[in-house]
């Protein structure tokens, strides 16, 4: 009998390897779609429970939230430190650094995704205005770079690819947007997509948003919008949703950045000290804001939004700066939480009462709708991305044009008021070139 050549054998093996590393990825991938639906159930729990709580009530907001931000950040900081945040920038700077062989335990981590859903939860049971979308790209993303030690051979895959995969993944099981998915890696978290990473990319993305699809239901967050005007007739709209969210969205930015860059401002050299008292008077601020704005300003704002999608309600003009100054003190309290929902209903807010303004009878939900890409592109300032997330959440692929247009207005209009936003945090979680990397700590602060 005829032994296998040394050849044979070898193509054998590394045949054998390459599935074994794509079936540990895959797993990864359904792990992550898991995750991240639970992550989306367990919001939806607390965002309930503080309304049943605080329903006929409004008073026990002012103990509930400081009280559980206190809480929050207290754990935070003692048991989950990285997880404060959004958590986009620590995927960002875990990127950069897994690139260049640093270590990045303190960015991407399973105790940290762990920290992310539990606690990202139990924060909205304080009423907080947070999202889970940004967090759970880095939940997906820590998952995936922990699959990375159980690849059979760490060098067919670069940690940095898996992280971004994660990241996307993330992504696309949160908001059900596989494509949203894909250009978000691209325009935010990588800035590129070589062929070695794409294939992992898409698959990930692809498992992970079946896992979603499968637990959640295959569903558009704001229903089906469309709208059949003109494109002259759309000019106006698209340019007033354009400079009005590119105004509020970039001032919204530039305030995100405050804590960074006035370091050495009393404020926040008290919340350094006193971080666990600073998120008690954030959460005050937080129900006093709720309270006056008769609740619109509490939690990540999603069922609001879908009722002024469907034009069954018009909000107030209040709704836009309460839930600005909500989410903002949500961000500086160092809960962990992300800012994707709250400026999707921004957005939205922006647009209720301006609709009146410009006279806009017929197509109110799509002029909502361009508010929301509008908003989220002006803070994010990642146009592509913001535009696919909306269009693929209300199914308004016929609305592509106007919502890049309007999404490129806002972008332009941001960028002369404030510098990337997630690029500009990430730069908090990189070591100092006189810091040694194996040492690095995350920032205390988000």
């Amino acid at each position: 009998m005829k032994r296998p050549t040394i050849t044979a054998r070898r193509s054998g093996l590394l045949s054998t390897l390459r599935w074994r590393t794509r079936i540990t990825l895959w797993l990864a991938a359904l792990a992550a779609g898991v995750v991240v639906a639970g992550f989306a159930k367990l919001a939806e729990l607390a965002l309930a429970l503080f309304g049943e709580l605080t329903s006929g009530k409004p008073w026990l907001a002012f103990l509930l939230s400081p009280l559980v931000g206190m809480s929050t950040v207290w754990l935070t900081r003692r048991s989950f430190p990285g997880a404060q945040g959004s958590g986009i920038p620590q995927v960002i700077a875990a990127t950069r650094l897994a690139a260049q062989g640093k270590a990045i335990q303190q960015l991407v981590s399973l105790r940290i995704a762990f920290g992310k859903v539990s606690l990202g939860a139990f924060a909205l049971i304080g009423g907080f205005s947070s999202g889970r979308e940004g967090p759970s790209v880095q939940v997906a993303a820590s998952i995936l770079h922990a699959a990375h030690k159980l690849l059979p051979n760490t060098r067919a895959l670069r940690a940095s690819d898996l992280i971004l995969a994660g990241g996307a993944a993330g992504v696309a099981a949160a908001f059900n947007t596989p494509l949203a998915g894909i250009v978000f890696a691209v325009e935010e978290l990588g800035r590129r997509l070589e062929t070695r990473t794409s294939g992992v990319l898409v698959s990930t993305i692809i498992l992970s948003g079946l896992v979603a699809i499968a637990l959640l239901g295959n569903y558009n967050y704001f229903g089906h919008v469309r709208d059949g005007r003109s494109d002259q007739s759309l000019l106006l709209p698209v340019i007033a949703a354009g400079m009005a969210c590119g105004v509020f969205g970039g001032l919204f930015s530039r305030l995100m950045l405050l804590p960074m860059n006035f370091r050495k401002h009393a404020l926040w050299r008290w919340r350094e000290t006193h971080p666990i008292l600073f998120a008690g008077s954030c959460g005050v601020l937080v129900a006093l804001t709720g309270f006056i704005s008769d609740g619109v300003s509490y939690g990540s704002g999603y069922t609001i939004t879908a009722q002024v999608v469907a034009g069954q309600l018009e909000l107030p003009w209040y709704a836009a700066p309460s839930r600005f100054v909500a989410t903002l003190a949500s961000y500086y309290s160092g809960i962990p939480g992300g800012i994707f929902a709250p400026s999707l209903a921004i957005g939205a807010a922006i647009g209720s009462p301006l609709t009146s303004l410009l006279g806009i009878g017929d197509g109110i939900p799509a002029f909502i709708a361009l508010c929301m890409a509008g908003f989220l592109a002006a803070v994010t300032q990642a146009p592509i991305t913001a535009a696919i997330i909306v269009m693929e959440m209300i199914d308004g692929h016929g609305m592509v044009i106007s919502l890049m247009a309007v999404t490129l207005i806002a972008k332009a209009i941001a960028s002369r008021i404030s510098p990337e936003l997630y690029q500009q945090l990430a730069l908090g979680f990189l070591p100092s070139p006189q810091q040694d990397p194996a040492q690095q700590q995350p920032p205390r602060t988000p």
